[in-house]
């Protein structure tokens, strides 16, 4: 299944995307896409109710506003130069390990809200990233196990000021946690919807001119090993988001740098995983 959620900002209501491309709204069957919707078979009980209607759901409007397509997300978890090409691009060397650093959960926006660039910022880049959701409760999972723990796919564009995140001092996530920098969508597309989430396409777009054209075969460190190596250092709860990290093409790879400005246009997508457009707008003008 395709999972939505529609509705005004703090509003939104739980939906599907259908087989035919309508929008169809599932509030009747539950109130929300929480970590408990996850953990407790949800995907299965929603299939099963749909299976069990006389009638489709009520139809959403394809002018409703989507929202993150998860509600309550305990913690967004990234993975830094997860791409050999671009940790060289970056002037990094591929590290060993996965390099973890957090995203704060006020970032969340939805698939096109558009980006805010922050007050004082000069660098503001973009990423376009496989994310995957957490379905159950995670601890020291093996790595054979990992996918039972995954309930699903989406796209992430996980912006960036650079500015802030390499030129003052403290941790990255200063420069990776400003309102709008973590829009989520348009849906999330259940496991067994992505066979190949390892070989999927994904590219984007700055008012039209390609930046970013790559595949998820070119991570250096798999899903299955991301959930099995991060659940050795903390719990993974259902709803939380992990995203996995980006290819080449970034803004501060290109010389002279690219970073956005008032009035782009960032457009990015997955294979099967949908496209957000985001229009950039400057803080003063909110």
């Amino acid at each position: 299944m395709k999972l939505i959620r529609f509705g005004n900002p703090g509003q939104e209501k739980p939906g599907i995307i259908a087989e035919d491309g309508t929008r169809r709204d599932v509030s009747a069957f539950i109130p929300d896409y929480t970590g408990d919707f996850f953990e407790n078979d949800g995907i299965a009980r929603l299939s099963d109710w749909l299976a069990s209607q006389e009638t489709a759901p009520p139809e959403v409007a394809q002018a409703v506003r989507l929202g993150p397509p998860v509600a309550r997300i305990g913690k967004i978890i990234c993975i830094g130069l997860n791409y050999v090409d671009h940790a060289a691009e970056a002037g990094m060397d591929l590290p060993a390990e996965p390099v973890l650093f957090f995203k704060a959960t006020s970032a969340l926006c939805g698939p096109n809200d558009g980006l805010l660039l922050p007050r004082g910022g000069e660098k503001t880049d973009w990423e376009v990233e496989l994310a995957f959701v957490i379905g159950r409760t995670a601890r020291y999972v093996n790595e054979a196990d990992a996918m039972d723990y995954v309930a699903g796919f989406c796209l992430h564009n996980d912006y960036s000021e650079r500015a802030f995140q390499l030129e003052h001092c403290g941790q990255w996530v200063k420069g990776k946690s400003c309102d709008t920098f973590a829009p989520l969508g348009p849906w999330l597309a259940t496991r067994d919807e992505i066979a190949n989430h390892d070989r999927l396409g994904m590219w984007l777009t700055v008012n039209g001119a390609k930046k970013q054209d790559s595949s998820t075969a070119n991570m250096a460190f798999k899903v299955p090993f991301l959930v099995s190596y991060i659940s050795r250092f903390m719990t993974l709860m259902p709803g939380d988001v992990v995203t996995t990290g980006t290819p080449p093409g970034v803004g501060m790879g290109f010389k002279p740098p690219q970073f956005l400005q008032a009035g782009d246009v960032v457009e990015l997508g997955i294979d099967g995983l949908g496209s957000q457009r985001q229009v950039v707008r400057a803080a003063d003008s909110i």
